[in-house]
């Protein structure tokens, strides 16, 4: 790709591949469409490294989806089996991982943030999930799970850059989370009046974390 697109504003209409793919994903086109955002999003991310001396967070990220596809797979084909959910869950949080590292690298751990969030969410699991589970490996997968999504989200919002490209990071995380805390509440609660909000928060969830990507990379052009 011609480094002037690449550099230019131009290259935000590359998020209508993952927004497209998550269209079609949303009227069941099928599991290839359905990795759509992520696997778009790792070849955007590629594009944006190109040349770039330091792009070991953008790699980060670029595992980060494709952890994040693996999951998918996992859940997409899991059919009731606690193995499977565990095994896309395990997929999740290197995913999660890979947004950790992302953001340590260009910011630091909101400290206070993630302590509120953690007590916040580990009380949410004690009350809400914590009585439906009867197997406790899956039990000890979904805590930390939950424990790497919340500081995931802290060291997000201790990130450093422009007001937008921050905080586009900053939503895509939340979002990630807050679908996260849907499907358990469809998974283990057996509450499903907010199960049509999984898919389109996730999907969002990438493509504002490649919008932030592509925002800080032409704050930084523009310097």
């Amino acid at each position: 790709m011609n480094n002037n697109l690449i550099n230019s504003k131009w290259i935000y209409f590359l998020l209508l591949v993952p927004a497209v793919s998550a269209i079609l994903a949303l009227n069941h086109f099928g599991f290839v469409f359905k990795s759509g955002t992520a696997g778009s999003g790792i070849i955007i991310l590629l594009l944006l490294s190109i040349k770039q001396t330091h792009s070991q967070d953008i790699f980060m990220l670029m595992a980060a989806f494709a952890f994040s596809i693996v999951g998918d797979w996992f859940l997409s084909n899991m059919h009731g089996s606690a193995n499977m959910f565990v095994t896309g869950i395990a997929f999740y949080f290197f995913a999660h991982l890979g947004y950790l590292f992302y953001a340590l690298m260009k910011g630091n751990m909101n400290r206070k943030f993630t302590i509120l969030l953690l007590v916040a969410y580990l009380i949410f699991f004690y009350i809400e999930l914590y009585p439906a589970f009867n197997n406790s490996i899956l039990m000890w997968a979904v805590l930390i799970y939950l424990i790497v999504s919340c500081i995931s989200l802290g060291a997000a919002v201790g990130l450093r850059g422009t007001f937008v490209a921050k905080w586009t990071y900053v939503f895509g995380i939340f979002l990630i989370l807050f679908s996260d805390t849907i499907i358990a509440y469809k998974e283990f609660v057996d509450f499903n009046q907010l199960n049509f909000l999984i898919l389109p928060t996730y999907y969002l969830a990438h493509m504002s974390i490649i919008f932030s990507v592509i925002k800080r990379h032409l704050d930084k052009t523009n310097l």
